[in-house]
């Protein structure tokens, strides 16, 4: 019996939510052919499910990037001073992956690396961020922000600036030094300095010599 477009739905998650509890009990990734016996489907019904391997692993990112992009849209649709806004943006997302990294580092570290592996198949999920905080860029432009700048390089700069606080793998190297007492004044420092305007800073300096 072929499945409906809304049972299929509801079997994406199910079994979604089955792997990343195997995941967390077993401490490890899961074959395709593990989850296939645990999920209770037979072949063909799996196969109405997913597509391949890289389809399971799609509705396991869906499933698991499923809260940081719902903060993202909820701070979005705020009427937030620009500034105020930026930092929502990261620290919500951020507070998640802690949290996350809290209740079980090991587990955490595994997801991480299973995103590190399939880099290409979360890429339309960096984007979509990267979508939204041009969005926030080009609110806080209306507002006389980042002078002279494009929305695409004030974005890179931006990503460069609060890398540590967008990637969840920092928590597992460099956690204990990341907060958001701290990512609140590198926001502030964001909206305070960066523009295009030319500054005594180091762009001009011709040759960095190593102090005596």
């Amino acid at each position: 019996m072929v499945l409906s477009q809304e049972a299929k739905a509801q079997e994406r998650e199910r079994i979604a939510q089955l792997l990343l509890d195997l995941v967390k009990a077993r401490g490890t990734e899961i074959s395709q052919a593990t989850l296939l016996l645990e999920s209770g489907l037979s072949r063909a019904r799996f196969e109405q499910v997913f597509e391949d391997e890289d389809d399971v692993f799609d509705a396991v990112t869906e499933l698991w990037l499923r809260p940081q992009i719902r903060v993202m849209e909820e701070v979005l649709a705020t009427d937030l001073p620009p500034n105020r806004k930026m930092y929502e943006y990261f620290a919500r997302r951020f507070v998640i992956s802690r949290q996350r990294y809290h209740e079980d580092p090991e587990y955490f570290t595994t997801i991480c690396e299973m995103g590190a592996a399939n880099f290409e198949r979360v890429r339309s999920y960096i984007d979509l961020g990267d979508h939204y905080l041009c969005e926030l860029i080009a609110e806080a432009q209306a507002d006389g922000y980042f002078a002279g700048l494009d929305i695409d390089h004030t974005m890179s700069l931006i990503n460069q600036m609060v890398n540590s606080y967008i990637r969840p793998d920092a928590l597992i190297y460099n956690g204990h030094r990341l907060n958001e007492e701290k990512l609140a004044q590198i926001v502030d420092t964001i909206f305070i300095g960066l523009s295009a305007e030319a500054g005594d800073g180091a762009k001009g300096v011709n040759t960095l010599r190593v102090a005596s």
